[in-house]
């Protein structure tokens, strides 16, 4: 089945699936002043009534982005009104005309290579890097949706190339990557920032935009991309509102030559962070996590602080 966001329009669906359709969105709205707590929950009792499959939602008219209808986490986006992460696509809006390589870590499903390689976000070549199997296989179906415009990299992105690592968890959002084996899970090989360099997968040179929700490894992520962040990078880092010492910040002020920049939701503009006391302020829910922007170029700098602050939601 397909749902445009654009229009509303469901096809392909059962009436029981256009009923489930219906909850679904309700309860993305329900739940949204909650960020989403209990979403998950109501989405298992729903599918429980209804046969596994695949939903292909159109992010736009050149973005085709399936999940397993139903899911506890991308169902949120069959509420029209929902957005996601909305700092990083309005950022990547804003920068639509910019010649830069867009590097994937963490892509779970892929919904950012999805967006960043389609045609209104400015069609730049992408390198989608998953380390789960499971999520691997749903990013190579999206990518072949997409008629195969990025490249997929199954890898840990880590301090390291080459060296193995445990990946377990049970949430395909929320995997974690251990030094060891814990269990139920797999090993997974590691690939650097660097290592993406020594591999010819990126070349030195160009502008980079990188986004790391790499689920615990951003540091070592950010440790294994020395020579990479010599170009003109901006790194996109998630900081979890949950850690009130703000390490991934704090990591990039201390020990790179990195300006930072938060997206304010008091000013609505994004903001250069000059003391870490700033965090306290704007990382207000525990529950997810908060995008940091990360840059020494003056270009990307002056790109970020360029872009006009937001209409309220």
């Amino acid at each position: 089945m397909s749902y445009d966001r654009a229009t509303g329009l469901l096809q392909g669906a059962t009436a029981m699936e256009r009923c489930a359709a219906l909850a679904f969105a309700a309860g993305a709205k329900a739940s949204a002043p909650m960020h989403y707590r209990g979403f998950a929950l109501g989405c298992r009792a729903i599918t429980s009534l209804i046969d596994q499959r695949e939903i292909v939602v159109m992010l736009n008219d050149d973005a085709r982005f399936a999940f397993p209808f139903g899911d506890g986490y991308w169902s949120l986006l069959l509420d029209r009104s929902f957005v996601y992460e909305s700092e990083i696509e309005r950022f990547l809006n804003s920068v639509a005309d910019v010649d830069y390589c867009f590097v994937d870590g963490g892509a779970n499903f892929g919904f950012w290579s999805v967006l960043a390689s389609s045609r209104p976000f400015g069609s730049h070549p992408v390198i989608a890097i998953e380390a789960s199997s499971v999520n691997a296989t749903k990013l190579k179906r999206n990518a072949e949706l997409n008629g195969g415009r990025f490249k997929i990299l199954h890898r840990a992105v880590g301090s390291t190339t080459g060296n193995k690592v445990w990946l377990g968890g049970a949430k395909h959002e929320a995997f974690r990557v251990e030094a060891v084996n814990g269990g139920a899970g797999e090993s997974v090989e590691m690939v650097s920032l660097d290592g993406l360099l020594d591999q010819g997968h990126v070349a030195a040179g160009k502008r980079f935009i990188i986004k790391l929700d790499v689920e615990g490894m951003e540091t070592d992520a950010v440790k294994g991309g020395q020579r990479l962040l010599q170009n003109e990078c901006v790194v996109i880092l998630e900081d979890h509102g949950a850690d009130r010492e703000h390490t991934v910040s704090r990591y990039v002020m201390d020990h790179t030559p990195c300006r930072l920049f938060i997206f304010d939701g008091t000013s609505r503009r994004y903001e250069a962070i000059t003391q870490l006391s700033m965090l306290d302020r704007i990382k207000t829910s525990a529950n997810f996590g908060y995008n940091v922007f990360a840059t020494n170029s003056p270009f990307w700098e002056e790109r970020i602080r360029s872009i006009p602050p937001s209409m309220p939601r």
